[in-house]
């Protein structure tokens, strides 16, 4: 069952269920009504004819309200009938149990079949205690209670089916709009991934569902630019080496060579691959960086020791490297060292952070300063190298990046952009400042799993993993 259909059978339900409480009550509240006035009718017919009686001595038909099938009794206290005004019909069956229910102010009334009953009280000249019963029919208030009832049935289902017609137009009307996005979102698709939805309305649910909908675009589209880039740069940063190691085998297969010769064209090619191995062991790490975190495995890590790992790594690779790892200042407890990451993905981030300020500084050399706060570690690179031109600083954490000034140092542009993700993933964040021609400074700061004690409380660890996929 579509939605159409669903909101015109909801609001034929709802509007047919309000009539028929509307129609019931009317019908009711009619039917009370004409039952008192008949009661009244019968309480002054019962008082007219006893009156009538006690000062004639008999009552003229023709000076009674006339009411079909009337009939009055008149009982003593002790339920012996004393008068009955049309004695060639049966009288109203009345029990000793109805009199004595009835009270001095106050009528009784009763009803058998269409025939109704009331019954009252009268004192006479003499101080006698008599009750008079008046019962009749009501055939004008039956008939027009019967006409009343026979027009709310009729106009009830003849309502039905204008609220019937009137809900598939109005659930038409609102879900028009939903058509029409749908159409919309049925046109965008990759070659066009650029297109919004738009909708009229601009202050209702489905201009928020539409703008929501074209963040999501937003976001697909940039994802799927930089996936385009990604693969456009890694098939060309792949292509080189290949190209580079074909070239040196083609040349070395034009002529006999001496051994020395072919070592040669070996180291090169071996240089190339090496090269490639390097490559795509940091596009493995960027994949494993941008996977769901529930996959990795965190584990509480002291920073201090990832970076001397970092730099014992990196000088084992570079002697030449210098590496100066100092404190701001020292936590009063060891805890505060740690954070809840993977190991290996950290080590990763800083091991990229400290090779690029070796990298592009002429004297090889970084200086790390750690600086403990409450809550949070924050880590800073610092070198004295080229620097970054203003115009090359928002691009520099796009993977496959290089600027135009570092195109002769040899690098493939991953890991800054997997140092950003690895950090982001721990739920840190990391700037750059640099300027041209004195150097560049990486600030990460990450958050801690040590919260430090308030006065007079004991120390307070708590440990959370969070999700930083969806960052």
């Amino acid at each position: 069952m579509n939605i159409r259909t669903r909101l015109t059978l909801l609001f034929v339900l709802l509007v047919a269920s309000i009539m028929l409480l509307f129609t019931v009550s009317v019908y009711y509240l009619y039917d009370q009504l004409r039952q008192q006035e008949f009661e009244q009718r019968l309480e002054g017919q019962a008082l007219t004819t006893v009156r009538l009686r006690e000062d004639v001595g008999q009552v003229p038909k023709g000076d009674l309200p006339e009411i079909s099938e009337t009939q009055v009794t008149v009982y003593s206290n002790t339920g012996e009938v004393l008068y009955n005004l049309d004695s060639l019909r049966s009288r109203f069956p009345i029990s000793f149990s109805f009199l004595q229910k009835i009270t001095p102010g106050r009528h009784h009334y009763v009803r058998l079949g269409h025939q109704e009953a009331v019954g009252v009280s009268y004192r006479n000249s003499r101080n006698q205690q008599l009750y008079i019963v008046a019962s009749g029919f009501d055939k004008y208030g039956l008939g027009q209670l019967e006409s009343l009832r026979t027009i709310l049935f009729y106009s009830w289902f003849l309502s039905l089916a204008i609220v019937g017609v009137a809900g598939y137009l109005f659930a038409t009307d609102a879900l028009r709009p939903v058509a029409e996005l749908i159409r919309q979102a049925n046109a965008i698709s990759a070659t066009n991934i650029h297109m919004r939805l738009y909708v009229g309305r601009q202050r209702d649910e489905l201009a928020d569902l539409a703008r929501t909908f074209n963040d999501l675009l937003s976001r697909l589209e940039v994802a799927f630019v930089s996936q385009k880039s990604f693969v456009s740069h890694a098939s060309h940063e792949l292509r080189t080496p290949l190209t580079v190691m074909m070239g040196h085998i083609e040349v070395t297969r034009l002529q006999a060579r001496s051994s020395k010769d072919y070592e040669q064209a070996l180291d090169g090619v071996l240089d190339e691959v090496k090269s490639m191995i390097r490559l795509v062991n940091g596009l493995l790490e960027l994949a494993r960086a941008s996977s769901d975190s529930t996959m990795l495995n965190h584990q509480p890590v002291r920073i201090d020791e990832l970076l001397w790992q970092a730099q014992s790594q990196i000088i084992q690779k570079k002697p030449d490297y210098q590496i100066n790892i100092d404190f701001d200042n020292m936590p009063e407890q060891e805890e505060e060292m740690v954070v809840i990451g993977e190991e290996p993905l950290l080590q990763t981030a800083f091991q990229n952070l400290i090779e690029n300020g070796c990298k592009y500084s002429p004297n090889n050399a970084v200086t790390v300063l750690l600086s403990f706060r409450k809550g949070q570690i924050q880590i800073t690179v610092s070198d004295q190298g080229y620097g970054i031109p203003q115009s090359d600083l928002p691009h520099i954490f796009e993977p496959f990046y290089r600027s135009d000034s570092t195109m002769t140092i040899s690098g493939h542009g991953i890991g800054l952009a997997l140092t950003r993700r690895i950090i982001e993933l721990h739920q840190g964040k990391i700037t750059v400042q640099s300027t041209v021609g004195k150097g560049t400074t990486f600030t990460v700061t990450l958050p801690t799993q040590f919260v430090a004690p308030e006065p007079k409380q004991l120390p307070l660890v708590t440990s959370r993993i969070t999700d930083a996929a969806n960052g």
